[in-house]
């Protein structure tokens, strides 16, 4: 018979138990993990937040010991481990739920005896010796969970959105690379899914870039709400068990370890208890899937096909698309990216009744929110990804099928209404309609241009506005014009 793995005992308030001796965790993250077996999915699968954790812990050592309420060995140790675990070290450690009861109490605690007991093994110490290190009593000394957990998300928000950035980034310049590759394909432009005037594929997907330049924007301006913290409020905001010079050192400690631009709140209270910052970044990142989705949408219907559809862009094949069907493909990545849209979409709804749900100084709810946010970012950078390099990188145009539809649509008439006006110009749309004719010849058959005229007019740079318009002949007064 096998023997028991070796535990060590762990006390609480509530009383005792074994925690397996190789684990650097501790009796509260114990006690987590046994009342909130909800997600399956640890908070370590965000390891911006365990980073985020992580420096506030560090942070707050320095400040202890610059203020004198911790002595520098302890300090110094404390110190030594958060940092490992910023360099990525025992994030498996990080074993609580990611949706949790308590206000993130367990997150904090499960930080706070993680890093005790890497210090205390970095001490030469057996881990559970809180005699000489006190998860509660040193590594959270000067702090609560009420300003350490909101702090450490917004932290890990503003690492994580970095790659979030840089992601959207390699998005809007593959957009821009198909541009240049498609700047003088002419095609028929859309509105309400029927035929407009003519433009180029190459503006299409310019366009496309811009609205995700524009979110660029949106995000960055919406990240700053972020780094307003509240260190130093404690339990509700008014500092109780901190020295008067806490929160200004931790705040520069912070600042420092983080290399963020963060600033302590002027209303500590109001801080601790507001949440409205976590809803309007969860916003922006909302409007950001839904105009991403709204991209892929375009490229469905613009590749749809290939024989009974649009069928004017190529998107790269990858994978089989039926079961049942031989040769069917589909697009299934801009598929994806619209599935993680709607779950955005969703865990942005979350995010706002979990604001709105906080009582008098605390919201009870940051876990969900927390959560929420962080999985948007990461599905979403992942999103961006995946439609960079499997679609977007290899969309090729159907250039003959384009040239015959604009040769074949009544919308270039637009571009002669300057000059036969709007009538002559309706009247030969209907014809051209009627009789499957093309509008050029029926302008020059009516003589009311010229063949040269006709064909300077129609010329993709002008249909598509890439070149202005700089003159124009009389229009015809309705009585001169040859009846139609």
């Amino acid at each position: 018979m096998a023997s028991a793995a070796p535990t060590r005992t762990e006390t609480d308030s509530l009383g005792s138990m074994e925690i397996p001796a190789e684990a650097y965790w501790g009796i509260h993250t114990a006690r987590a993990d046994a009342n909130f077996p909800i997600s399956k999915r640890p908070i370590s699968v965000y390891p911006d937040l365990i980073r985020g954790l992580a420096m506030v812990k560090q942070a707050s050592a320095r400040a202890n010991k610059q203020i004198g309420v911790i002595d520098a060995q302890r300090a110094d140790l404390i110190d030594a481990a958060a940092q490992r675990v910023i360099d990525g070290e025992f994030h498996d450690q990080f074993t609580v739920g990611v949706i949790q009861g308590g206000a993130g109490t367990s997150t904090n605690m499960n930080a706070n005896e993680v890093i005790t007991n890497i210090a205390l093994e970095m001490a030469g110490r057996e881990k559970g010796d809180y005699a000489f290190l006190s998860p509660i009593d040193h590594t959270n000394r000067s702090q609560s969970t009420n300003d350490v957990y909101p702090t450490a998300i917004k932290i890990g928000l503003s690492l994580n959105l970095r790659s979030l950035l840089d992601e959207l980034d390699l998005l809007r310049r593959s957009f821009l690379g198909k541009a240049v590759e498609f700047h003088d394909v002419l095609k028929v432009g859309r509105t309400q899914l029927q035929d407009a005037v003519p433009m180029t594929l190459g503006q299409e997907f310019h366009g496309f870039a811009t609205t995700l330049d524009e979110d660029q924007s949106r995000l960055s301006e919406n990240a700053k709400l972020l780094f307003e913290i509240n260190m130093g409020a404690t339990a509700i905001g008014t500092g109780i068990t901190t020295h008067v010079d806490y929160a200004p050192a931790v705040l520069r400690h912070l600042q420092e370890i983080s290399g963020l631009p963060l600033e302590t709140a002027t209303d500590l209270v109001e801080s601790t208890s507001d949440t409205g910052a976590f809803m309007s970044f969860s916003s922006s990142l909302k409007r950001n899937a839904i105009k991403l989705s709204k991209i892929c949408n375009d490229l469905r219907l613009l590749s749809s096909g290939p024989q009974a559809g649009f069928g004017e862009i190529n998107l790269p094949a990858k994978q089989a698309g039926s079961s049942i069907m031989p040769g069917k493909v589909n697009p299934v990545i801009p598929e994806v990216v619209n599935q993680v849209a709607f779950a955005v979409v969703g865990a942005d709804t979350t995010v706002t009744m979990a604001v709105e749900s906080g009582q008098l100084q605390l919201n009870a709810f940051e876990p969900v929110i927390a959560h929420s946010i962080f999985q948007s970012i990461t599905w979403m950078r992942q999103a961006m990804w995946t439609l960079r390099v499997n679609c977007v990188d290899g969309i090729t145009a159907n250039e003959g099928r384009l040239g015959a539809m604009v040769g074949a649509s009544v919308g270039v008439i637009t571009a002669l209404t300057p000059f036969i006006g709007y009538s002559a110009a309706a009247a030969l749309a209907k014809t051209a309609l009627l009789t499957n004719r093309n509008v050029a010849d029926l302008v020059v058959e009516a003589e009311l241009m010229s063949r040269e005229e006709v064909t300077k007019q129609l010329s993709p740079a002008r249909l598509s506005g890439l070149e202005a318009v700089t003159s124009a002949i009389t229009v015809i007064p309705p009585e001169d014009m040859i009846q139609i």
